[in-house]
């Protein structure tokens, strides 16, 4: 059979993808045309699909078919780009959910979906702590991501990921301000027995130090429960300066040195309450 050749417009684009998909996301213009401003939206998608089809191809090779959770997911982005790059092509039962408090990027993403034709795909408007108990989703799943999931909604899919035992988590923490609060609460008596305070004292250090300390934390708490964990840089995805990428890959790793260790940085910055959130058992 002769091999179709790229239309020249395309050409940036991979053989295979859904042209209305990219027009319905706006990577392409209306009329199908791409511009600088999709050029470099289309750049950012294969960024950041980089780091996950090798996680996909994984499950797949272990054991087939593979569900994956996209949580806060808003207009499914990420969802729909990973199902048009990977799930579509394969026969089997693998599947993507798409979990969003909000109704009607719910509603519009189903209709997509539907348009589309990417059976697959299913859409659940449920908070994050709600889909840890929902019986519409399996009990077990092999890749959890949350992009820009806000501030405590981060932590809440981890848990989720913890409890149905994900293979591997995909997160791009966003706004996090529940630390921020407890160290602001507790500086005055941090300051009094450790000069270290002094990293944070000011209202900006104590924002910026409680996003950062917030997200070691998180990789903390994944690697005490047996989880290889990389931490890079999502590079020009979102005009925003959280582009901190956390890939966590279970691997089954010693988890006492990874437990101990979180639990020293909580008591050495005041945290203590929130050892409940950084749960390890």
């Amino acid at each position: 059979m002769k091999k179709v050749a790229t239309p020249p417009e395309y050409s940036e684009i991979r053989p295979g993808q859904s042209i209305e998909l990219l027009k319905a996301l706006h990577i392409l213009t209306r009329d199908g045309k791409m511009n600088q401003d999709s050029r470099r939206k289309l750049k950012q998608v294969y960024h950041l699909y980089q780091f996950i089809e090798p996680l996909l191809q994984s499950v797949q090779k272990e054991q087939g078919a593979l569900t994956l959770v996209d949580h806060g997911a808003g207009k499914s982005y990420l969802g729909f780009i990973l199902y048009d790059l990977f799930f579509k092509v394969l026969k089997d039962a693998s599947h993507i959910y798409g979990i969003e408090t909000r109704e009607e990027l719910v509603a519009h993403s189903r209709e997509l979906a539907q348009l589309l034709g990417f059976d697959g795909m299913s859409f659940l408007n449920l908070s994050v702590a709600e889909s840890i108990v929902s019986d519409k989703l399996p009990a077990k799943v092999d890749v959890v991501t949350a992009l820009h999931a806000c501030d405590t909604a981060t932590d809440d899919a981890i848990n989720f990921a913890l409890k149905k035992q994900a293979k591997h988590i995909v997160l791009v923490p966003c706004c996090q301000a529940e630390v921020a609060a407890v160290l602001r609460k507790n500086k005055g008596k941090q300051l009094a027995k450790d000069a270290l305070t002094e990293l944070w004292r000011h209202p900006i250090h104590t924002r910026e130090f409680g996003s950062h300390i917030t997200n070691a934390l998180r990789c903390l708490q994944l690697e005490a429960h047996g989880y290889q964990v990389t931490v890079t840089e999502l590079v020009g995805w979102e005009h925003s300066m959280k582009n901190e990428l956390i890939i966590a890959s279970y691997k089954d790793l010693p988890r006492q040195r990874a437990a101990q260790r979180l639990n020293e940085v909580l008591h050495s910055v005041g945290l203590e309450e929130m050892n409940e959130r950084f749960f390890t058992d």
